[in-house]
């Protein structure tokens, strides 16, 4: 059973029918899907929810998939909140956490939205995909397509981590690197599509992974006694999960689930690659593309999003803000929290340890504030610092041991 009424263009506000094949709408913005809410309210109860396992599927009734045959899952748990105690003591804040997303199928919350997008996707009866990706992205929508019997394209720049290709190849995708920005690749998905017969995944492009990225937002406020943070850092590239966290909080409220109160969102970019940011300052509804765009933390590296508007929406409505962070300081964050706090966060999950550090600094975010940073991905598909410590056996040196 689904509550879905229908799908509606993010910017025009025309509907679309639901069960059908859809991409961008007609004025080629984002479809969202749309629910009756009205009902879910007087059907669903979210003290239910205890009894159910947790993990994505536990809020199975407020998302898309009607049937339960057409579910592709990988196992998609719970993933932690876990409090950066020794980062707030350092830093004079009260209270710090970081949502681990690592600890999802193929190492990153692009599970999230593969697990709904491909579901969707043998739905409607699909069998070929494609997909531009920095490198988690491809990797998820390899695993689950495959999972779902469905021939699988992917198109990746030629900085992706080579771990991420590899890890495309070896779960029987068919993937290449490409001369060019993950824009450009979402071009070539574009322009194969007649030729190709394939269906374009790409972020915003296609309803669901939306609503798959949505189950962050359901999840922390779960977790957290159904109540939400202060305010929540997220690393943004395509910015899926910003918009789709948001999505989730208006429909929880809707449902009586949560209060009014809101989180500021802060969309973190590098310095590198900083569409979002630029758009914000000067009070853009759109963000132009970053040209030469460079980033260590890859899966930010998105030149020109879909659903820029959407993002700066969010962040105004919720009184947050954009920001962008050095590549250094990216860095020295994620060395910095592995040390105080044996939390290993992925570059894009350091990137918004660092935004936080520089927001507590200037006052744009307070020390009392409960802060949720997402770290979205695992650090171990990114090359980590050389060790060069050895110990001889046949004359061990005690006195190297001891000043180490």
């Amino acid at each position: 059973m689904t509550y879905v009424t229908h799908l509606e263009c993010s910017a025009e506000g025309d509907h679309y029918a639901f069960g059908e094949v859809h991409n961008l709408s007609k004025a080629g913005k984002p479809l969202l899907v749309r629910y009756d809410l009205e009902r879910m309210r007087a059907e669903l109860d979210r003290d239910r929810l205890a009894a159910l396992s947790p993990g994505l599927w536990r809020y199975r009734d407020l998302l898309c998939v009607e049937r339960d045959e057409d579910v592709v899952s990988l196992g998609e748990i719970q993933t932690p909140l876990l409090p950066l105690a020794r980062t707030a003591e350092r830093l004079g804040a009260d209270w710090i956490s970081t949502k681990d997303e690592g600890r999802l199928p193929t190492g990153s919350f692009k599970a999230r939205g593969m697990a709904l997008a491909v579901s969707m996707a043998k739905a409607l009866g699909l069998k070929r995909l494609a997909i531009p990706t920095n490198g988690n992205a491809g990797a998820a929508m390899a695993a689950y397509g495959r999972a779902a019997g469905m021939e699988v394209y992917v198109f990746c720049p030629e900085e992706t981590p080579d771990v991420n290709v590899r890890e495309i190849a070896l779960q029987g995708a068919k993937v290449w690197r490409v001369n060019g920005q993950i824009d450009q690749c979402g071009g070539i998905v574009r322009d194969g599509k007649e030729r190709m017969g394939w269906f374009d995944v790409s972020t915003l492009k296609e309803p669901y992974r939306i609503e798959g990225k949505k189950t962050m937002g359901l999840e922390l406020a779960d977790q957290m006694g159904w109540t939400l943070p202060d305010v929540i850092f997220y690393p943004t590239g395509g910015g899926t999960g910003l918009i789709g966290m948001w999505k989730a909080f208006a429909e929880l409220e809707a449902l009586g689930w949560i209060g009014s109160h809101r989180p500021r969102m802060v969309a973190v970019q590098a310095t590198g690659c900083a569409p979002m940011v630029r758009a914000w300052e000067n009070g853009w509804d759109h963000a132009t593309r970053w040209e030469d765009a460079t980033t260590v933390a890859s899966g930010i590296r998105v030149p020109q999003a879909v659903g820029d508007f959407l993002i700066l929406r969010a962040v105004r409505d919720s009184g947050g803000f954009a920001i962008a962070v050095e590549d250094e300081a990216i860095m020295a964050a994620q060395a910095q929290c592995a040390h105080d706090d044996g939390v290993l966060l992925g570059p894009e999950g350091a990137a918004t340890l660092a935004a936080y550090e520089t927001a507590l600094k200037d006052g744009r975010v307070r020390a009392d504030e409960r802060a949720v940073l997402f770290n979205c991905g695992t650090p171990l598909k990114y090359p980590m610092p050389p060790v060069s410590h050895a110990l001889d056996l046949d004359a061990l040196d005690w006195s190297s041991v001891e000043t180490a």
